[in-house]
């Protein structure tokens, strides 16, 4: 079995929604399902065959979250050696050497990226360029903008 790459903050959001999945959205679901059913005729009841719609879309969610923890494999960066080295799960500073910007990211499997929130996927071309370079390194990246070249500032295993 492929194991997947996952942060610890990544797998509990996971197990969160799961939760809730579980315990306040299908129940509520299940309630709705009751409710237009006592309203007769499911042939042409619109709130029946929307909330089974929406169970099915739960359901298929809650299988979808347990396979992606089933294939986890939970990386906490803060139990790692702290070698100064870009890795998954290290938050790192670059500086764009052609801004000047400076830029932070986490390295985060591809169902925690969030490219907004500075969370870049392992499979990123960016996170594919910082892993194992150090402090003072230079990574010359190709993104669709073209080849840039970003300086690590700073790696922290946080």
């Amino acid at each position: 079995m492929n194991q997947t790459p996952m942060t610890v903050l990544g797998a509990e959001k996971l197990r969160e929604e799961l939760e809730y999945l579980k315990t306040v959205q299908r129940p509520q679901i299940i309630q709705a399902i009751a409710e237009a059913r006592a309203h007769g005729d499911l042939k042409e009841n619109a709130e029946y065959h929307a909330a089974r719609e929406q169970q099915g879309f739960c359901e298929g969610r809650i299988q979808e979250v347990e396979a992606k923890l089933s294939k986890a494999q939970i990386i906490d960066v803060t139990k790692l050696p702290k070698n100064g080295r870009v890795i998954f799960g290290a938050t790192v500073t670059v500086l764009k050497c052609d801004t000047e910007e400076e830029i932070t990211y986490r390295i985060v499997g591809d169902d925690e990226s969030d490219i907004k929130s500075g969370l870049l996927s392992i499979n990123s071309p960016i996170a594919r360029g910082l892993i194992g370079k150090e402090v003072d390194d230079v990574a010359t990246i190709t993104t669709p903008a073209g080849k840039v070249d970003f300086e690590i500032v700073q790696v922290e295993y946080i």
